[in-house]
């Protein structure tokens, strides 16, 4: 009897700008979201904690090969830092390892703001995914030992107080790739003398993507099976019944979205062909580039390839399906 073969999904490519909610993990979110859309590949861009919510920016199919323009794309975050306690997570999940009696004062607080706006030196958390010789941080510091993590450079666009109480300060912040939201809480609390912790973090932008392409679970359900509801399986194989996806597939960002930082070069089909076969082709057109180390490539609105022009010509280094 031959032996069944795996389903391997549909081949749909396109980015799903998940409103994640607090308690689900990033690869978990990801499952679900390749199971809602029985799509063959997925990856998300950027990690959110399970105790965060926002702004999961996931990838279908072809979309995959543009994850690291989104991975480096500035990231808006809005936390509320609880003063009076130091955790071992940073946030909400670890145990209490210092506290204090102080609280600041709004004015102290928005004294100390300049300090963590600009380029800034910041230790990761214990409990991060940073490799310490060959090992992620998280492992490390579950197994009890204390990781010495070198600092770095981050970059933090802005940084504003939306609201303060006596225990809690809300803020919004705009950073760069490597930023820890987690670290600042912890380092604003030690420069005040009182300590503080993460209470409330969301994800509200990645670039290129903002709010208005936030997308839930429900809605994501509510499109798959309409009044049926969840099916309650994460099972792809499990998925006999015909389905019409027009509905979830419409919830997608067209893979392109993910380009809009490089340069734009529009081509012909029979160019989009010779590109798709791996051959470089003549960039024609008086607003061309002469040179570029990292363009777009479309044909009819459609993301033909990535490459670099080099003395006129466009020359693919990643091609995508047509």
């Amino acid at each position: 009897m031959a032996r069944r073969g795996k389903k391997k999904g549909r081949p749909i490519s396109g980015w799903l700008v998940l409103d994640k909610p607090v308690g689900m993990g990033s690869t978990e979110a990801v499952s679900k979201i390749k199971w809602l859309f029985q799509a063959e590949k997925a990856g998300h861009a950027g990690t959110l904690d399970p105790l965060a919510s926002g702004m999961l920016p996931i990838a279908l199919g072809e979309a995959t090969k543009t994850v690291p323009y989104v991975q480096d794309g500035a990231k808006v975050y809005r936390f509320t830092v609880a003063w009076g306690e130091e955790r071992s997570t940073d946030d909400l999940e670890g145990p209490v390892t210092k506290s204090s009696d102080q609280r600041p004062a709004e004015a102290d607080v928005l004294l100390l703001m300049p300090k963590y706006t600009g380029i800034i030196m910041q230790t990761p958390p214990q409990f991060s995914a940073i490799k310490i010789a060959g090992e992620r941080a998280y492992d490390l510091a579950r197994d009890g030992a204390t990781v010495d993590i070198p600092a770095r450079e981050v970059e933090i666009g802005r940084l504003d107080l939306i609201e303060h109480t006596a225990d809690r300060t809300v803020f919004e912040v705009e950073c760069g790739k490597g930023t820890y939201v987690r670290s600042l809480a912890r380092d604003m609390g030690r420069d005040l003398g009182c300590f503080g912790h993460i209470a409330e973090l969301r994800r509200i932008e990645v670039e290129p993507f903002t709010q208005e392409d936030f997308v839930t679970i429900a809605e994501l359900e509510a499109a798959r099976f309409g009044e049926q509801g969840d099916e309650g399986s994460d099972s792809v194989d499990t998925v006999d019944v015909p389905v019409d996806f027009d509905a979830i597939d419409a919830l997608l960002v067209d893979t392109s979205a993910a380009l809009d930082c490089l340069p734009q070069i529009a081509i012909s089909d029979d160019a989009a062909t010779k590109i798709r076969l791996g051959n470089p082709v003549i960039i024609r057109g008086r607003d061309a580039p002469v040179e570029a180390e990292e363009a777009c490539a479309t044909a009819r609105g459609k993301l033909v390839a990535i490459g670099a022009i080099e003395q006129g010509m466009f020359k693919p280094k990643r091609v995508f399906a047509g």
